[in-house]
């Protein structure tokens, strides 16, 4: 897919659990050859080869989420000569090493394999013999490149081990961009992967005013950091914004400042715990209402019922009523059923 191209929301999958075990392997070259080749042998493809990739794009960045059993990939001159890819493609290892790479021009002092971060430049041959890994890897347009770093032809094969400054949070967003993304919507993914190509941007610039260029994305990355700890904590009772400001290291002005929109942390918790509550009354028809609010962290039923009243215009059980109705319509509505199924398959065959 060229670099430059913008299509609403691209998803792909592929596995190469598919094929016969001595396919496997000649089944992943094709698969990616249209970047980069891959280096087999009679022995790997014989004793096969596993391999999974999903492929996002929107906004004109790309991010891949593969785990492949260990391999060689070379970009040679005669690729780089012969194909249109000037993008950069960043590698953040979340499980595994870089491997050793080689055919670039590197400095003695370099990293060897490492947990950590590589950059390379499409339009520069290089070749990485690496290890079993889960990658994650997102594709740069050069102009975008180009506008944060000035030399950065110079940035081909750099490596950023895991303790770098701002690897972290690199580390970090794409974890979660990698487990969030199935679940968004356009602009939601056009923001993640946004935030994600400055957070790298701004780990690999070497100017002093990186860290101030990429304040909005570390913000993004950051609030993203936030409202994951929420969702993982939020049936526990002593949830509160004073517990995350600890529990994170933040400082309490600017985590505020960064839910104002939202009417404060304290209502963002709220309102996630009353979706969550929502959804369980609707999932759990045999659960009782007062069991799903205590196990929120609402102190009584009647403080619950309050507060769910003023969010969705209609008491809990209200709510799970309407959602048993829809459930039983749709349960004796042949074409209901149908279109369910067939909508189900649609998502299915992404």
């Amino acid at each position: 897919m060229p670099a430059d191209s913008d299509p609403p929301k691209l998803f792909t999958r592929f596995s190469t659990q598919a094929f016969a075990r001595e396919r496997q392997l000649l089944a992943w070259r094709d698969r990616v050859g249209h970047v980069v080749d891959v280096v087999p042998d009679k022995e790997q493809i014989a004793r096969g080869f596993a391999g999974r990739i999903d492929l996002y794009a929107a906004g004109g960045l790309v991010f891949t989420e593969a785990r492949t059993d260990a391999l060689v990939l070379e970009r040679s001159i005669a690729r780089v000569s012969t194909d249109t890819r000037r993008d950069f493609a960043f590698h953040v290892y979340a499980e595994g090493e870089t491997g050793h790479v080689s055919g670039l021009s590197v400095k003695r002092s370099a990293l060897g394999s490492v947990r950590g971060i590589v950059a390379f430049d499409l339009n520069q041959r290089f070749r990485i013999e690496r290890p079993a890994c889960r990658v994650l890897t997102m594709f740069v347009p050069r102009a975008i490149v180009a506008a944060h770093i000035a030399d950065c032809d110079a940035l081909h094969g750099r490596v950023l081990p895991d303790d770098a400054p701002l690897a972290r949070f690199v580390f970090e967003h794409f974890d979660a961009t990698a487990r969030e993304l199935p679940q968004l919507d356009r602009p939601d993914t056009i923001d993640a992967l946004d935030a994600g190509a400055q957070l790298l941007l701004a780990a690999f610039a070497e100017h002093p005013h990186a860290l101030h260029d990429s304040r909005a994305a570390l913000q993004v990355a950051m609030k993203g950091r936030v409202k994951r700890y929420i969702e993982t904590h939020l049936h526990e009772a002593d949830l509160t914004p004073m517990t995350i400001v600890e529990a994170l290291g933040l400082k309490r002005a600017t985590l505020y400042r960064w839910f104002e929109q939202e009417g404060g942390l304290g209502a963002y918790i709220r309102h996630c715990r009353l979706r969550e509550a929502a959804d369980e009354l609707a999932r759990f028809p045999n659960l009782q209402i007062t069991d799903i609010a205590f196990g929120l962290g609402f102190k009584s039923a009647s403080d619950f019922t309050r507060a769910f009243r003023r969010a969705f215009d209609v008491t809990p059980l209200e709510m799970r009523l309407r959602a048993l109705d829809l459930m039983h319509t749709m349960s004796r509505d042949p074409l209901t059923r149908t279109r369910a199924a067939h909508s189900r398959g649609v998502q299915g065959s992404g």
